[in-house]
């Protein structure tokens, strides 16, 4: 209650400072509550304190000296280790998740605003004060997370010119959101602001925005010891129902990384940049929306990850495309079907693998394995393979329909297949007591290729909309376990987590929810 009392008398400062200081012409008030209840079923292994405990595979790196690269779901020797399972060894999850935004807006004269919006993303039962024993008021429990999410000031037609200033914490989504959105689709939709300056040019027939934000600050020298995000991104509106977008994103991530001993590696800044083509078309009753991206550029901060003994890949580089299609066609009837039909591409490799000469070389130098960056995306591919938008070094095509019944009944029904780009090259295994072990320990260049097939999902979506206003939603997933999910692929974490479980029974995925503006 304290954190929303000072939020509230924030609210308050703030709009009697901007009566003092400029004269008001409007103000709004609004805001959104999204409340959705999840249920995911042989999916992760055992959860503790909200995540799931990775499950060790078999030990590459060590004895077995082979470079894994990646951060988090590892352990410290690098061990091969999954939150996945695929069958119903580990706990079924099941929890509830609320987000809540209150913002105001306010315009000015002579094209001035500011806008402020507050956020708190909660999974119930986290925030109860009471302790049902003992009565006792537990406070110290309630989670401070009650965060301005956005927060800018905007001037409009400067120097007469339609040219738009935007300055401070805000979304940023451009074109279909597929590498820049504010990710907020699925569940954990905990969204995403970026503390930028933002400058848009518009034009009857085109829109040109560049912007440059900043993503992470250590307090050094300027442009030291930071991550920086910038981008040029225009659109041509001049074809009445197409867009022709193209963009250039850069990524600079100036946080030093200790060089390894002996002078075996050092690593310098990892700056990637990534240019892309996009069309789409609404018209004829169709809708298509085609994009491609290349990415190039160092990239340090992911090849350190990447160590044997003693060194990693200071001569990592990103060098890989990524493309998206959908396709739709709408029918004219008083219930609007529409078919449609999708395919993603995000390339990859896999330099896991060591020949028997490296492996006997203690000075040996791993190669990073490394795929295309998802960067901000709100373009998600499966809840159970993309749990972040963060799925790389795979493909799948999708197709499917959708319908309204009774004006207000939304029916969404697909299928989708899932494949590897380049798989995992296993060391030799056999299953044992339903766990993978080595067959030839320490031989880690013998390996053999996992299958690419990760399989397919049928899903079934349905939204009722009350009003304008409320929605009700209701859905199913089903994923079919495909070999290579059985024993593995590096997909998730833009290609540097590992998705391999114990079995192959197929995981469900069922919600329901609900969502209000006003």
């Amino acid at each position: 209650m304290r954190n929303v009392n000072k939020c509230v008398v924030l609210f308050l400062l703030v709009a009697v400072s901007m009566s003092a200081w400029a004269e008001l012409q409007n103000v709004t008030v609004g805001g959104s509550i999204r409340i959705r209840g999840n249920y995911i079923r042989n999916t992760f292994t055992t959860f503790q304190g909200g995540m799931p405990v990775p499950e060790q595979r078999w030990s590459p790196a060590s004895v077995w000296k082979r470079p894994i690269g990646g951060r988090g779901f590892f352990s410290p020797v690098n061990n091969v280790m999954s939150i996945y399972d695929w069958d119903d060894r580990g706990d079924d999850v099941a929890f509830v998740e609320q987000r809540t935004r209150l913002h105001v807006r306010a315009d000015f004269t002579d094209d001035v605003s500011a806008f402020i919006e507050l956020d708190s993303y909660d999974v119930w039962g986290e925030d109860f004060r009471f302790d049902y024993v003992t009565g006792a008021d537990a406070r110290a429990r309630s989670v401070d997370d009650v965060e301005i999410f956005q927060a800018y000031v905007e001037a409009d037609q400067i120097y007469g010119a339609p040219l738009r200033l935007r300055i401070g914490r805000q979304e940023l989504a451009f074109g279909s959101q597929w590498l820049v959105g504010p990710r907020d689709f699925a569940f954990f939709y905990t969204g995403a602001s970026f503390d930028a300056l933002r400058l848009t040019y518009s034009h009857d027939q085109f829109t040109i925005d560049a912007w440059a934000s900043k993503l992470a600050e250590n307090f050094a020298d300027m442009f030291e010891n930071d991550i920086d995000f910038y981008g040029i991104y225009g659109s041509f509106i001049g074809l009445e129902g197409f867009t022709f977008d193209a963009y250039l994103l850069y990524l600079r991530d100036d946080i030093p990384i200790p060089n390894a001993p002996f002078g075996l590696a050092g690593y310098s800044d990892t700056n990637f940049f990534t240019v892309g083509l996009r069309g789409a078309m609404n018209k004829w009753n169709f809708d298509v929306d085609a994009e491609v991206a290349y990415q190039f550029g160092s990239a340090d901060a992911i090849g350190a990850t990447f160590t044997t003994l003693l060194a990693g890949d200071s001569r990592a580089h990103f060098d890989n495309w990524g493309a998206k299609l959908d396709v739709g066609y709408s029918f004219d009837y008083k219930c609007r079907p529409r078919l449609f039909a999708g395919f993603r591409y995000y390339g990859g490799e896999d330099r896991r693998d060591i020949s028997f000469w490296d492996w006997l070389n203690p000075f040996h130098r791993p190669r990073a394995s490394m795929n295309f960056n998802r960067l901000f995306s709100n373009d998600i591919a499966c809840g159970f393979l993309d749990l972040n938008n963060d799925a790389s070094n795979m493909w799948y095509v999708r197709a499917g329909f959708n319908t309204f019944l009774y004006e207000k009944f939304l029916i969404i029904f697909f299928a989708t297949h899932y494949e590897a780009v380049e798989p995992f090259r296993r060391p030799l295994s056999a299953k044992l007591w339903g766990n993978r072990v080595p067959l030839l320990p320490g031989a880690s260049w013998i390996t053999k290729e996992n299958p690419r097939d990760l399989g397919y999902d049928i899903g079934l979506f349905t939204e009722y909309h009350y009003s304008e206003d409320l929605i009700f939603e209701l859905g199913y997933t089903h994923l079919f376990v495909g070999p290579g999910l059985e024993y593995g692929t590096f997909s998730r974490w833009n290609g540097l987590a590992y998705n391999g479980g114990t079995g192959k029974d197929g995981g469900d995925y069922i919600y329901a929810g609900t969502r209000i503006k006003f």
